[in-house]
């Protein structure tokens, strides 16, 4: 059986604000194929205070004239833009999601009806954060990034003793860094983490390309996230390690072909093989001319296809046996 992989167009805040923006990153998660599109929902005064400084990444992309309040109270969405996107969403097919940053959001966000939870990796060690999530007893999807696995084991510990079942927890490998050098990725530890705990596990890719997501993929990851935008060169915090349309579509198709790909571990002949099957392999044939009452040996006998005659597996059993009429050269042993 086909094991399908969640895949997570990650919106996140590359809609600038702009509600347009944001509708037309719906479409394109929607083109590509991805199960859901995901926002963020935050509200800067509860995220951060007013002096917190930005992140080397962001203020390589956007400077360092304004502060992370300022750049996150540009990027935060209204109740009434939720309601909008999720209006959108279910117009073109494709499930809407968002992480919420704290409390209040992760009220609104049920109070519009989403199902489970996603627990970004900054809030991983947000023990009254932990707690709320884990009392409605949902399926959460848990980012790990910045994380030891003891981080990692007590956060599932506080959703747990809340009121969350391990089995409704998936955990997400994650590096913290935008894009992500590839000597970083560690994509092993995706696995190590499974099983530490006990859990399904995903990716998180902030990679440049497709290629690890594909390659978690392949690992068994049951989840993959992935930033993407219209187009890296837009202004924003986000946009420059994010996919651009067309990538987007790759990922999600090479992904799919993975799920195919890997099938359900069992070694069997396959239908398109049986058709090759004895084309390319061998029988038991007459080296040169072989007349009646000679012994077959070594020197009179060879291994050519096709395979449709003796297997050469029971060599030993014909050597020395006596042929039973003549054989021409390429001919077929049949005794």
């Amino acid at each position: 059986m086909t094991r399908r992989v969640l895949i997570i167009a990650e919106a996140g805040v590359n809609h600038n604000g702009d509600l347009d923006l944001a509708k037309q990153l719906i479409d394109v998660a929607a083109d590509a194929g991805a199960d859901l599109v995901k926002f963020q929902t935050f509200s800067a005064d509860r995220l951060v205070t007013r002096a917190a400084a930005k992140a080397g990444y962001q203020t390589q992309a956007v400077g360092g004239a304004e502060t992370q309040y300022q750049m996150l109270a540009r990027l935060e969405i209204s109740a009434g833009m939720h309601e909008a996107l999720i209006a959108h969403c279910a117009r073109r097919n494709i499930g809407f999601f968002s992480t919420g940053f704290d409390i209040e959001s992760l009220d609104l966000l049920i109070s519009l009806g989403q199902e489970f939870f996603k627990v970004p990796s900054g809030e991983i060690t947000n023990l009254p954060y932990l707690r709320h999530v884990g009392q409605f007893g949902k399926s959460v999807i848990l980012s790990t990034g910045m994380a030891t696995l003891g981080e990692i084991e007590a956060a599932i510990d506080v959703l747990e003793q809340a009121g969350t079942e391990r089995s409704k927890i998936t955990v997400l490998h994650c590096t913290t860094e935008y894009p992500t050098p590839m000597a970083e990725v560690n994509l092993r530890a995706m696995n190590s983490i499974g099983v530490a705990f006990g859990v399904a596990v995903g990716y998180s890719d902030h990679t440049r390309g497709i290629e690890v997501a594909i390659a978690a993929a392949a690992l068994g990851a049951t989840v993959i996230e992935k930033h993407y935008t219209l187009n890296r060169h837009l202004p924003g915090p986000d946009h420059q390690a994010s996919l651009e349309p067309n990538e987007l579509k790759a990922m999600v198709a090479a992904i799919r072909n993975i799920e195919v790909a890997l099938g359900d571990g069992v070694k069997r002949l396959t239908p398109s093989e049986e058709k090759n099957k004895f084309v390319a392999r061998k029988s038991l044939v007459a080296a040169s001319a072989i007349s009646k009452g000679e012994k077959f040996c070594a020197n009179n006998v060879v291994a050519k296809r096709p395979g449709t005659g003796i297997s050469p597996m029971r060599w030993d059993e014909v050597m020395g046996r006596t042929a039973q009429r003549d054989y021409a050269a390429d001919e077929l042993i049949d005794q």
